[in-house]
């Protein structure tokens, strides 16, 4: 089996290939996203023994993608799942780590789609990468998949948890052409992955407020802050907020938001460096990936030092300069006076009253809408 494509060469594995092979899967940057065995023995049984046997039952199809002139390793592409009956198979495929940058996965499956719709008449293919991969989710989105959602799998991850997998499905005629540019909700998904592909960043706004992800030490400030009565009241957090509920919120779903690249979600501070409340920024708007929505909270000992809005006005910066937003929302239930007056001072226009726009313990209350555009920030804070 030898696809020849794009400066690639798609084939069977070799016995000369094993040790190649080997080094290639043990590497931490394979092994963060893929639960593949680091026993050689076992790499070099899955190569020569059990990837000719699936072949031979029409069950997968596993081949090593080579550069086609000097014959380097540069990972590996398969059709799992194969189901010609029902013209049904998964995709998979990983890049060795010296390989990337240079779109190998991306070409290596173009090329293997073509061959397995034309020769294996296939009907649709499945993707499904761990929540967090961005890298293969955007090589998918340019092949032309359509993302389907989020579900569980019963496969184990490298850390032996069952995380959420991203889901998506392609047809024969969806498949993109090699050299295509990125459409532009693809290039916002690229530019976007390069970020949450990466560490929550460190950002720094005026008077030495910082916005950094979370810390164990935070976590008191945290229980302190959400037990407050202005926090209760205008805020959904638990009543009695324990230690636990903060790090189940602060050190759990916090990271969780970032690695699906839903949300930035920092805890900010003054110079001390000490906690001084919570700022959100979520991706969330429905059908508009150029929309997202703050929220934030203070800390009772550091309200009226100008904190939050410093912390507001420079995630708002951050999200139009690095994730190419257009629109930052802002919504408060009618009477919070506090969050509007750190709203305006950032430079969000108040736009109306949206009714029972929030639902709050049990009943929808009314709210305060404002927006924030890129141009508003050259104005003059009030």
């Amino acid at each position: 089996m030898e696809i020849i494509s794009d400066g690639l060469r798609l084939r069977d594995w070799a016995p000369d290939d094993v040790d190649a092979l080997h080094r290639a899967v043990v590497h931490p940057d394979v092994q963060r996203w893929l639960a593949l065995p680091t026993d050689p023995a076992v790499n070099a049984d899955f190569a020569l023994r059990e990837a000719p046997a699936q072949r031979e039952a029409g069950a997968g199809l596993h081949l090593g993608v080579f550069d086609a002139s000097a014959g380097t390793l540069l990972g590996s592409v398969a059709l799992t799942k194969i189901n010609q009956r029902h013209g049904y198979a998964e995709l998979g495929f990983w890049t060795a780590a010296g390989a990337r940058g240079a779109r190998v996965a991306e070409r290596a499956t173009r090329a293997l789609l073509e061959w397995a719709f034309a020769e294996l008449g296939l009907g649709l293919v499945g993707w499904r990468a761990r929540v967090g991969n961005h890298a293969s989710r955007i090589t998918a989105l340019r092949l032309g998949f359509t993302m389907e959602g989020t579900g569980r799998s019963l496969r184990t991850d490298p850390d032996g948890t069952h995380s959420e997998r991203w889901a998506a499905s392609l047809l024969p005629g969806d498949l993109t052409e090699a050299g295509r540019p990125d459409s532009p909700a693809v290039a916002l998904e690229a530019r976007r992955a390069r970020v949450f592909g990466g560490p929550c960043p460190v950002l720094t706004g005026p008077g030495g407020v910082r916005l950094r992800p979370a810390e164990e030490r935070d976590l008191p400030a945290v229980v302190e802050t959400c037990r407050d009565p202005e926090t209760l009241r205008w805020t959904t957090v638990p009543e009695n907020y324990t230690l636990a509920d903060a790090a189940g919120y602060s050190l759990g779903y916090q990271r969780a938001q970032w690695t699906a690249g839903t949300a930035a979600m920092f805890v900010f501070t003054g110079p001390d460096d000490a906690y001084a409340g919570n700022m959100d920024l979520r991706l969330t708007s429905p059908g508009d990936p150029l929309v997202a929505d703050v929220g934030f909270s203070a800390a009772p000992r550091t309200r009226g030092r100008g904190y939050t809005t410093a912390a507001l006005r420079t995630v708002c910066e951050w999200g139009f300069g690095t994730l190419g937003l257009e629109r930052v929302e802002w919504l408060a239930h009618v009477g919070n006076d506090a969050s509007r007056r750190v709203a305006e001072k950032a430079g969000f226009t108040m736009e109306g009253v949206r009714r029972a726009g929030l639902p709050h313990r049990g009943e929808r209350r009314d709210v305060w809408a404002g927006g924030l555009v890129p141009a508003d920030l050259g104005r003059t804070a009030r």
